[in-house]
């Protein structure tokens, strides 16, 4: 196939070729190269001209590394020269067609020119070769370039950057494009072979495994891989360890630890009493107790005794709260005591209280004695040694150790760039950033197998589509954007994206979405298995439309799918349209798992026509004000609607002596009384002079509760007192089957009416098939006469689509994995 510039229209110019070729050399378009279709010869055009003048071009190179002093070329660190690029393919850069294609393929040899039958070895060899285009003047404005990415693994050692100068425009965007969808990695890992492991031979290691596995296990030397050692990790953390992290057939392995997944109690130990809970102790003799410092608690089971402690074991706990997980090292171990005293302070200390259950608990990593799962693996780091017990299955298809510290790909000041059908997997850091971009887009890409998040987002109107995030160690996917004081929408668009297995490392505050600033859009995610949230949110005008979420909160309580809190001023939100359900975790006592969770005075946001089931409580407002609860229905939740006062009754409320609760000063951080904000949020502007600690103005109407076993509505004794003061009406509780026992009603509740069914003719609410693989939401028409203003819900519109990036939908199983 002939390239494009033998089909563009050439006017006749003189290129002039800068810098690495010396300014006196110059190329005329009256080289054959050049003619236009009409000034070819008969026969048609044959390539010989074209490569004898990439030759010419190239004995000119030689002739002026003759003539000029000798230097080294920098050599870009993914192979290839960055100094010099191929003129034949900025040659073709200069034909003015209203578009340039570049290819890239992992397979070829390195002295590519882009062309299709020879392409770049790299995409930053694409990258560069724009550039060089660019700053000659080669490539206009108006001509849009896509580089066509080959299958294949494309391994970067650093992140690959593209800045502003690698910019495209709303005319001609810079596209960067796996030739076939899903085939073009771009990865931050080291490939192993099987032969790379040897049987262990070593008496004292032998001696350490367990019998049943000794013989089995297998060692990798990684001392040519790492030649200055392997990082140590430090006593605590949260997140991600540093690395390595080993992935076999693209999925991440398990540290070795205890209790195993398998184990009772879903792989956790737990303890009941704290020896010392390291808080600080301003009364102390000691003056080390005057200061935060390691706790320490009783522990029953013996396994510790068998674990080397000088080599470092590490234990991950929920140490007070189910809402904030650390990783600590094992500082000392009393076996006579059963004591186990930590290396490094928890910050809410251990066991200090919590509104959860009376156990905490915990499980130990990177323990040599304790590798005794299939694809279980341990890291020796002083000795860079590799330990793994593989699984039992057929050889491995692929061996990964993720290595890059980095993110895979970093975009600062970038606009118009779009990634297309590519992977990004493998590394030690975010997939991709990007910083101050503007028109960025990510469509129909995997971000996969990254030891912290899939993607950070900062800036505005950037598009993220029909994407695949998973097995990730903290956050799916976090984005900001817009400016809140003036209230300014970033527009960044969060849309089609299929998030699950998040929250590897970091078990709390990891979520699937991330959202900040003002006015992003998120809509038709579908989001699952992980520990914590689902959606975590904080600014203004965020819409949240049309997302599916389901097995989230699995591991923590007191938590909600979507989280949001202790802000007045992260105000007008909309969570529309959304299908939260079978949340878990949490303790069964107190049911804290939310499907919504407005936590510690949150004000100002709407919560309307969602659909609840199966969920801790449906909804919790927890003390704030202005919020509206519209046309959700809530199913088969032991309570369906949590709403107290805590303003009126926590201490902190208002009080910047505690974390966070300054209520009042971020309000005058953003100038609540004045225009803008005193204009959209009127309400919050006359706050203070109107009984700021009561949770007023809050409408919940028309609204649905089916089946709630514990209660419909918990509102607490201060609520009670002021319902005058809250819109509450039109709401209704159904008791489907008529249950004499274990189906909760309102009872003289204001703004609820009661309505039961028969078992032979019950008030139904529940999700059905509409028919081919559609669901639709069914309801009663007892219960729709009940609230005729309800308004339909469209259920069938919620969660992933089929677009041009998204061909196929994922079957949902039922499956959790969420393990070191």
């Amino acid at each position: 196939m002939a390239p494009r510039l033998l089909k563009a229209h050439l006017e006749p110019v003189t290129w002039l070729v800068g810098d690495p070729l010396g300014p006196a050399f110059a190329l005329s378009t009256n080289h054959p190269c050049f003619r236009t279709k009409d000034q070819m010869p008969k026969p048609t055009w044959k390539f010989d001209n074209f490569f004898r003048f990439s030759r010419s071009i190239r004995n000119a190179i030689s002739h002026r590394n003759a003539m000029h002093a000798p230097a080294k070329r920098r050599r870009s660190p993914f192979g290839g020269t960055t100094a010099l690029l191929s003129l034949v393919v900025l040659a073709s850069l200069t034909a003015g067609t209203s578009a340039v294609d570049l290819y890239v393929a992992s397979d070829r040899p390195a002295a590519g020119n882009g062309s299709q039958s020879k392409p770049f070895q790299n995409v930053i060899q694409a990258r560069d070769a724009i550039r060089a285009a660019r700053k000659s003047g080669q490539l206009k404005p108006d001509q849009a370039v896509t580089v066509h990415i080959g299958p294949g693994t494309y391994r970067v050692e650093t992140s690959m950057e593209f800045k502003a100068e690698d910019s495209g425009s709303a005319e001609a965007p810079i596209v960067y494009r796996a030739a076939k969808s899903g085939t073009a990695t771009i990865s931050g890992g080291i490939a192993l072979a099987p032969t790379d492991f040897s049987a262990v031979t070593d008496p004292a290691i032998r001696d350490r495994l367990d019998a049943s596995v000794r013989d089995q296990v297998r060692v990798a030397d990684l001392t040519a891989m790492f030649p200055k050692g392997i990082p140590a990790w430090n006593k605590s953390f949260r997140g991600s360890p540093a690395g390595p992290w080993l992935y076999v057939d693209a999925e991440p392995m398990t540290l070795a630890r205890w209790p195993n997944l398998d184990a009772e109690n879903e792989g956790w130990a737990e303890f009941s009493k704290a020896v010392d809970s390291g808080l600080a102790k301003p009364d102390a003799s000691d003056p080390e107790l005057r200061k935060a410092h390691p706790g320490s608690f009783e522990f029953d089971d013996p396994r510790p005794a068998r674990w080397n402690l000088d080599e470092g074991v590490w234990l991950l706990g929920f140490w007070t709260h189910d809402w904030s997980d650390e990783v600590i090292r094992i500082g000392d171990y009393d076996a006579a005591k059963k004591v186990i005293q930590l290396a490094a302070p928890h910050n809410y200390g251990i066991m200090a209280g919590t509104w959860g259950g009376a156990k905490r608990r915990f499980f130990a990593f990177n323990v040599l004695e304790e590798l005794d799962a299939p694809g279980e693996w341990y890291l020796d780091r002083p000795n860079r040694r590799l330990y793994y017990l593989p699984q039992e299955t057929a050889q491995p298809e692929s061996i990964v150790l993720a290595t890059l510290n980095q993110p895979l790909v970093r975009c600062d000041n970038v606009e118009h760039i779009q990634f297309a059908g590519l992977r990004f997997e493998y590394g030690l850091a975010d997939g991709l950033t990007l910083k101050n971009t503007k028109h960025v887009e990510l469509a129909g890409c995997t971000i996969a197998n990254m030891s912290r998040g899939g993607l950070s987002v900062n800036g505005i109107e950037n598009t993220i589509r029909s994407c695949d995030l998973y097995n990730l160690g903290t956050v799916g996917m976090s984005v900001r954007g817009g400016d809140r004081k003036s209230l300014t929408p970033g527009n960044n668009r969060l849309v089609n994206n299929h998030i699950h297995d998040y929250g590897k490392f970091q078990r709390s505050y990891a979520a699937g979405i991330n959202v900040q600033g003002c006015g992003q859009i998120v809509e038709n995610n579908l989001i699952h298995d992980a520990p914590h949230n689902a959606i975590l949110y904080g600014g203004n005008e965020h819409r949240f439309e049309r997302n599916e979420i389901y097995r989230v909160v699995m591991e923590t309580g007191d938590s909600g799918a979507f989280y949001t809190g202790r802000d007045w001023t992260s105000q007008g939100n909309v969570l529309r349209h959304n299908y939260i359900h079978d949340l878990g975790g949490g303790d069964a006592k107190h049911v804290n798992t939310m499907g919504v969770y407005l936590d510690d005075c949150d004000s100002g946001d709407t919560i309307e026509g969602n659909v609840f089931v199966r969920a801790g409580r449906a909804i919790m407002i927890g003390g704030g004000r202005d919020n509206r609860v519209l046309n959700n229905v809530v199913i088969d939740c032991p309570i369906g609607l949590h709403f107290d006062a805590r303003g009126m009754t926590w201490k902190q409320w208002n009080n910047p002596k505690y974390a966070g609760w300054n209520l009042e000063q971020r309000a005058e951080a953003m100038d609540y009384k004045n225009p803008p904000w005193s204009e959209r949020y009127p309400d919050l502007a006359k706050i203070m002079d109107d009984s700021p600690q009561e949770p007023l103005n809050n409408v919940i109407q028309r609204n649905v509760f089916v089946d709630c076993a514990k209660q419909v509505g918990s509102l607490s004794k201060e609520v009670m007192q002021l319902l005058d003061k809250v819109d509450i009406a039109d709401n209704v509780a159904v008791n489907s089957t008529g249950a004499e026992k274990g189906i909760a009603t309102t009872k003289e509740l204001k703004g609820f009416t009661n309505i039961t069914g028969t078992t032979e003719q019950p008030a139904t609410v529940a999700i059905a098939s509409s028919g081919g693989s559609g669901m639709a939401l069914q309801v009663d028409a007892r219960v729709a006469k009940s609230v005729p203003s309800f308004e339909v819900i469209p259920f069938d519109k919620i969660g992933l689509f089929q677009d041009n990036y998204r061909k196929t939908l994922p079957v949902q199983n039922q499956s959790n994995s969420n393990e070191l």
